[in-house]
């Protein structure tokens, strides 16, 4: 994404255009709906993606800013403590009020007000006004990606497993022999290199030693977890972490923690749930919806690990940003005969989301964007079939807990050489 300030009210109107474009096939019902915690409603998205606008652009940047409703910093405040109180996130399906045309009347209104904001010659000449737009816009398009996801949880869980939308049948491509790639040992440098836009933990760009290792050009197929599936992989306790195993055999979830997310089968077959509706298992696409639990079983089934998040981005950072992303308009993973480095799924990390050497979180509230929550939380790397192709980058990292897998999350294998 460009930091060309006069191109900044153009790139804002896409990106936020681009929010209402992916509501745009749902049914006036679908905006609220919160199936589980960590979904939130696409209604919610569309206001709380408003609000930071509101909040770290026009209140800091326009003299006299009077707020659009003195109740929605409240309601759509996330997780900024330091803003004050905020509405519980497993209560945010709650709200029928304000409504759906509320909410898109309230991003009209700061739209205007931010397009005046940005075409302000003498403001847009601040680089601090300028890191914060493109910091909002970044954080649009990480809520671009939840609402697909969350959009596809909340029409799965629908006994009658309707399409998002209508979305073209992927190719059928031919199984292809993974290769894997040796790299050597040695001294890497791992984090954002300073061109362009980041977000604060893909810093400081830092030496790392590492030990050789080699690391599969592909991802982990469907048809290569049908064979974990086959094997028992799922009771053998051999093969599950502590946490996971528990989970598998005390969770009241046990009945969905048999195969991947969204999978079913039907009459001996595999089928799954897409945004395009229920599917037959494409045994060469890559696997998805994979915690790290799931992620983590099946590379020790197959004798191999998940590489750390440094061996992933030294094997990443020399290779062209290419793949399946939200643009291609396939919206699921999709089978490939080229080695698949970005986009698809999210590849799971063996790496726990920690600081790097010298971090230093953002001042004032921004600070809480990531940096507290570097605790019990796992990296995922590579972008996936939802995320915007201008939103990823080598250095880019992104956590989930454990056991989520409600993301396009899937894994590729790797082994050390020593």
């Amino acid at each position: 994404m460009p930091n060309n300030t006069t191109k900044l009210p153009d790139i804002y109107q896409s990106v936020r255009q681009r929010t209402e474009n992916i509501c745009a096939p749902l049914a006036i019902e679908d905006y609220i709906i919160q199936p589980i915690v960590e979904v939130s409603p696409p209604k919610w998205h569309l206001a709380h993606t408003t609000w930071f606008f509101e909040t770290f652009l026009l209140k800091a940047f326009c003299r006299d800013y009077k707020d659009f409703h003195p109740q929605y910093a409240e309601l759509f405040n996330s997780y900024y403590y330091t803003l004050g109180d905020m509405h519980p996130r497993p209560e945010r399906g709650d709200l029928s009020r304000p409504t759906v045309e509320e909410i898109y009347h309230y991003r009209r209104v700061i739209d205007q007000q931010m397009l005046r904001l940005l075409n302000d010659i003498n403001k847009t000449t601040d680089p601090q006004l300028v890191d914060r737009v493109v910091l909002g816009l970044q954080h649009e398009q990480q809520h671009q990606e939840l609402l697909l996801t969350d959009i596809k949880y909340i029409l799965g869980k629908n006994p009658l497993r309707p399409a998002y939308q209508t979305l073209p049948i992927p190719p059928q491509v031919k199984q292809v022999t993974p290769e894997w790639i040796e790299i050597e040992g040695g001294i890497y440098g791992i984090g954002f290199d300073g061109s362009g836009f980041a977000f604060d933990n893909e810093g400081p760009r830092h030496d790392q030693l590492l030990s050789p290792f080699s690391i599969c050009s592909h991802l982990v197929t469907n048809g290569d977890y049908m064979a974990f599936l086959d094997d028992d992989g799922y009771q053998r306790v051999e093969l599950w972490l502590s946490d996971a195993w528990r989970l598998l055999q005390e969770s009241a979830r046990i009945k969905d923690w048999q195969a991947p997310l969204y999978w079913e089968k039907v009459d001996g077959q595999w089928w799954h749930m897409t945004l395009g509706g229920m599917r037959k298992v494409d045994p060469n696409a890559p696997v998805s919806h994979l915690s790290y639990f799931e992620a983590d079983a099946y590379a020790r089934w197959t004798g191999k690990r998940l590489p750390t998040e440094a061996e992933w981005e030294v094997f990443a950072q020399q290779r062209p940003i290419i793949g399946n992303f939200y643009e291609q308009g396939w919206l699921t993973p999709i089978a490939s005969n080229s080695p698949q480095i970005y986009g698809d799924v999210w590849e799971w990390t063996q790496s726990p989301y920690s600081a790097y050497p010298g971090y230093r979180a953002l001042d004032g509230a921004l600070g809480e964007y990531n940096g507290k929550f570097m605790c019990n939380q796992m990296v995922l790397r590579g972008g996936s079939c939802a995320t915007p192709f201008d939103h990823i980058r080598p250095s880019y990292r992104n956590f989930f807990y454990p056991q989520d897998r409600w993301q396009f999350t899937g894994l590729r294998l790797a082994e050390s050489l020593t």
